[in-house]
Order: C-alpha cells, then structure tokens, then sequence
C-alpha cells in the first residue's frame, strides 16, 4: 500500500520517514476512533475548535497526540484535522482532504517548497481528512508569534468589509517581506516561486491570509511554511486564476490584454517589481515550465484521488503550464 503521508509504498499505514516528521516516530494508525462530524456530533466537534486561531471557513479541529492515537482537544493541540468541507455549493467535495494533501505533496516533493507536515487520515466511518502538524507550536508547548498578511496591512473584516482577505496585491506582501525579513531576498525568491506554484496548480483562493510571518527563537521574522496549498478550481471551476492581482495594473499588460490570462512576462514584471533579478526569476519558471511535468503526473497518479478527478487535476495542471509556455 502506499504511505499515507507521501505515497511510497510502504507496510505501514505511514512510513518511517512520515512518522518521524508528523508523530514523532509514534506508530499511528491512519484510522480515528471517533467518526466524522455530523449534526449529532457537531457540537461536540465545535467545542474543540473554539480556541483554534487558524484563519479560513472550512471547519477545522484541535487534535493532540497521546500515545499512539490522535484525541480532540480543545487546547495544547499539536494538529489541525480538516475533514471534508460541508459548503454544498462546491464540486467533487468528498475529494478535498486528498486533494489539499496531494497539492501539498507536489510543492514539497517536486517543487521543494517549504510546506507544514502533513498527511492523509481517515475517521472510524471511513471519510477521509487532511491533517497537519502545527508549525507554530514546539515541543514543550510554548507558541511563537505568527502574523498573516491581512494583519500586518491592517486589513480586517472592520476595516475592509467582508472580502478584506482579498483587498491586495501580491506585489503588497513583497513589500512588507522587505521590510521584516532580514534575508529579504531569498524569502522574496520562494514567495514569487510559491505564486507561480499557486497558478500552475489552480489554487485560486491563495488570499492574505495564507501567506505568513513567523517570529523565531532568535527573534527574527521569516516567511512560515507554506500551507493551505490546493488546487481549488476542482471545487469552484468558475474561480478567479489568482485570488489577488500580481500588482497594480497587471491587467493591462500587453500579454493580459491579448490572451486574458497571466503569461510567463508578467511573472517576470511581477520578479523584477519584487527585485529578483530576471535571470533568476527565469530559473524559477522553468522549474514550472518544462522541467517537472513528468514527476507531477506520477505523483498525481500516485494519490488517494478518484480517477476523474486525478484527470481533471492533470488537465488543469497542464493548461496553466502551456500558458507559461506562450512566448
């Protein structure tokens, strides 16, 4: 069977290397004992996610590892348990779990993105979740100072209305890199290399608040891992190709103007407004381009998803790739 954490086979339901990084080497079975939230149980699951400041919508819960089994908690959690989002309005969401954790999997294992650990799980009834270990939460429980992007351009729901997560540029959170990060320009690279990876994968909803800062023990400032990373137009196909605009006027470009889309020479305009010289920025794309094409569908193939939907993700995929390829 294959590894519930990165798809190698394995004889476990994670295998060595997964168990290391999500249960500190702990034999978890990839089987909660508890089934999946339903109206007889929600408000049991509601009280262990009061204290869970994790931005979105989708329902998310407080877990804690004890032993060898994941519990509910509704504090000292270590994990975030999201099981399949019960907004009606989407498509294909029984695939959800698979298809956040798929996403991740192909940023981290091809792309080498920095993402949170995380993996695929299952509850007693046999829905599946997406879980994930808390990055901003160490061993001994103490918690270092994280910020999101809306925070720190002071964009809320009082200040900006109900869309305020979307009330930006991506050129805006480069900014506020420079201005935090002291190795600004190697944190500007994985941005800009985290938004192209976010449009060649359809996650049109990467707004303000999936993308933060995180204070370490030094008390330096750095970009987090990255997470909530999926390749939403499979839910919403008629969703926007990004959730913010690369930077003021984007639209206006001459590419834009003539296709409708983002090409590879606003990814170069976007690199050089955040001073990455454009030898560089070329290097990212063509990591985008035409280098990992191959390694992307194996692991598609590899996952948890129903066939239609690994078809419909490798077309998706593949149209946002032969857009960077219009020259």
């Amino acid at each position: 069977m294959n590894c519930k954490g990165c798809y190698i086979e394995s004889k476990q339901d994670y295998c060595l290397s997964c168990r290391k990084k999500l249960f500190n080497k702990q034999k978890v079975n990839a089987v909660l004992n508890f089934d999946a939230p339903k109206d007889a149980t929600l408000q049991v699951f509601q009280e262990h996610s009061k204290r869970l400041s994790i931005s979105g919508v989708q329902l998310k819960y407080s877990l804690k590892l004890h032993g060898n089994q994941l519990e509910l908690c509704e504090k000292g959690g270590a994990y975030i348990l999201k099981p399949i989002p019960v907004a009606r309005q989407l498509y294909e969401l029984n695939a959800a779990p698979e298809n956040e954790h798929l996403t991740m999997q192909i940023a981290e294992q091809i792309f080498n993105i920095n993402t949170v650990t995380n993996g695929l799980i299952y509850f007693k009834d046999g829905q599946p979740a997406y879980i994930t270990k808390r990055f901003d939460v160490i061993n001994d429980g103490r918690k270092f100072l994280q910020e999101d992007f809306a925070q720190l351009l002071s964009r809320s729901k009082q200040t900006h209305g109900d869309t305020f997560k979307y009330e930006g540029n991506y050129e805006e959170i480069g900014n506020l890199i420079k201005r935090y990060v002291a190795a600004s320009m190697p944190a500007l690279e994985k941005f800009f290399k985290l938004i192209v990876f976010n449009y060649v994968i359809s996650n049109g909803d990467a707004h303000l608040k999936n993308f933060s800062l995180i204070r370490n023990e030094n008390g330096e400032y750095q970009l987090t891992p990255a997470y909530d990373l999926m390749s939403k137009v499979l839910h919403s196909p008629d969703e926007s190709d990004t959730a913010l605009s690369l930077y003021d006027g984007d639209i206006d470009s001459k590419f834009y103007q003539h296709y409708g889309f983002y090409g590879k020479p606003d990814f170069i305009e976007f690199a050089k407004r955040l001073g990455i010289v454009e030898k560089r920025a070329e290097k990212i794309l063509f990591e985008f381009i035409d280098k990992k094409n191959d390694a992307v569908f194996k692991l598609i193939n590899q996952s948890f998803l129903p066939d239609d939907v690994k078809q419909k993700f490798v077309n998706n995929y593949s149209e946002k790739v032969r857009r960077l390829l219009i020259k």
